[in-house]
């Protein structure tokens, strides 16, 4: 396994592809879910990508804000679920994201099923259950550590 985390900027088009086909195939394909998976959000992101080989084994991308950081776009590929990856993208993200950006606030959009999962890392739900993309999501935040 391999974790590589770059900048939009620094990664190969290769690379890029492969990610979008990941999210694609989880996102739109496996959840059914039809709208606009890449976005402008993408063009100034910092990538976290677990690799095997040449296949994403699981991904998150971290996006910064004025007053806050988030990440989201969380997967696991198929072949590699129940195996711990979910839990290692996690906390690969928020130590990288303690490291860039310390004394500020995580909020992220989680699907509701894993607010458990979400509560694990310490992450604190700061909203009723919402529909996103027809998905029940709960909004989340935390600290970073200093």
């Amino acid at each position: 396994m391999e974790l590589n985390i770059k900048h939009t900027r620094d990664v190969t088009s290769q690379e890029l592809i492969q990610i979008y086909q990941a999210r694609i195939r989880v996102f739109v394909v496996e959840q059914k879910c039809i709208y606009q998976e890449v976005d402008d959000y993408d063009l100034d992101a910092i990538h976290v990508i677990l690799s095997n080989e040449n296949d994403i084994v699981a991904y998150t991308r971290i996006i910064t804000f004025e007053q806050h950081v988030s990440f989201g776009r969380v997967l696991v590929s198929e072949n590699y679920r129940n195996q711990g990856y979910g839990r290692k993208i996690i906390n690969e993200t928020i130590n990288k994201i303690n490291e860039l950006y310390q004394n500020t606030t995580i909020k992220i959009s989680g699907q509701a099923h894993l607010k458990p999962f979400y509560e694990s890392f310490g992450f604190h739900s700061v909203s009723d259950t919402y529909m996103e993309d027809g998905i029940p999501h709960i909004a989340f935040k935390m600290r970073t550590q200093i």
